[in-house]
């Protein structure tokens, strides 16, 4: 038998040769299928999340053996947390400010409630804890990337796989609707292009849908949703950092190795360092882009990964309940801000 290498004495080089050896042939499929989702979101309009997740279903046998498993669960794991992370560049706290407090109060409070009520109303449906607040901090933050966030620091158990891609195929279906079906909502209650704004940044799960809702009203609706999705992002941080300190507290949850998730994972961290440099106007304009653009990539190849690692059997076990819970959630936080529009056009 021949003796393993030492990683103590490894080089650099031989290093980076030994990782791409066990894992380069998973994270590369996963690659392409996500440039083959992006080429259909480009030119056919269909989601990229939602294709990358459907065609990594598709290669599920990859990630059951062979050499690409190991590569499978590097990618859905460690490089989905790099792509959150990432997200941070585009926070600062400028935009914050320039929302005013009255709708930064709102947004947070949406984001609060629909948590609670996902929790709640979870419980009341029979599933489990980790899927209410799955699915509340998937639909109150900002939809597939809030979902691989917040998975990232839940205990594992049987169904955390099966709660995960549900959500992801969940908030990016009913992200894709809402694109289509709340413009015409904000004309049916008489909203103004702000207003509008608003309402779409404010309830549309993903970032990619809140922009193409927002900007089909108008240039400035589209640059009012953004701002307004932006604001609900910079929640994901504070979101997972409590969830994590309260599992830690409340719970005696393990994941099936026997650990327990981090007080602080490091890709929270970065992210706070991340948008704590832009706010301080440290990331030029270019770097940004060239940082937001990894940061899309990397949840893309992350999120067929995901898919890779979950066969159809699961998805279909799902159930009628989880369906529910993820729909009234979504009915919730879209009546909350569509009411705190209302009261607040009537204070001012």
């Amino acid at each position: 038998m021949t003796d393993q290498p030492n990683p103590a004495t490894m080089t650099l080089p031989d290093r980076a040769r030994a990782f791409f050896k066990v894992n380069g042939q998973g994270f590369a499929v996963a690659t392409m299928v996500a440039i083959v989702a992006q080429f259909l979101s480009e030119h056919y309009g269909a989601p990229a999340m939602l294709m990358a997740l459907l065609l990594g279903l598709a290669f599920h046998f990859l990630a059951e053996s062979g050499p690409c498993v190991a590569g499978v669960a590097f990618t859905s794991k460690t490089v989905l947390r790099i792509g959150v992370a990432l997200l941070g560049v585009r926070i600062s706290v400028d935009q914050i400010i320039e929302l005013g407090w009255e709708m930064i109060a709102m947004i947070i409070a949406g984001v609060a409630l629909t948590i609670v009520f996902g929790l709640l109303s979870s419980r009341l449906v029979g599933r489990g804890w980790r899927l209410g607040l799955l699915t509340g901090g998937a639909v109150a933050i900002c939809g597939a990337s809030a979902a691989m966030a917040i998975a990232a620091v839940l205990p594992k158990d049987e169904k955390s796989e099966q709660n995960l891609i549900f959500t992801v195929l969940g908030v990016t279906i009913l992200s894709t609707v809402a694109m289509v079906l709340y413009p015409i909502i904000t004309q049916w209650f008489g909203l103004d292009y702000v207003q509008s704004g608003i309402f779409l940044g404010g309830t549309i799960h993903d970032v990619a849908q809140v922009v193409g809702a927002g900007f089909s009203v108008s240039e400035e609706t589209g640059d009012t949703a953004t701002l307004v999705k932006l604001m609900r992002v910079t929640m994901l941080a504070p979101v997972v950092l409590i969830f994590a300190l309260s599992i830690r507290a409340f719970t005696d949850s393990k994941d099936d190795d026997g650990e327990r998730p981090p007080l602080l994972p490091f890709f929270v961290i970065m992210f706070l360092v991340l948008a704590a440099f832009n706010s301080l106007g440290l990331v030029p304009g270019a770097v940004q882009g060239i940082i937001s653009d990894i940061s899309r990539w990397a949840l893309l190849i992350s999120i067929a990964a995901v898919g890779m690692k979950t066969s159809l059997r699961i998805v279909q076990e799902v159930g009628g309940q989880s369906i529910v819970v993820i729909v009234a959630e979504t009915i919730f936080i879209g009546a909350f801000i569509l009411w705190g529009i209302t009261l607040l056009s009537e204070v001012s």
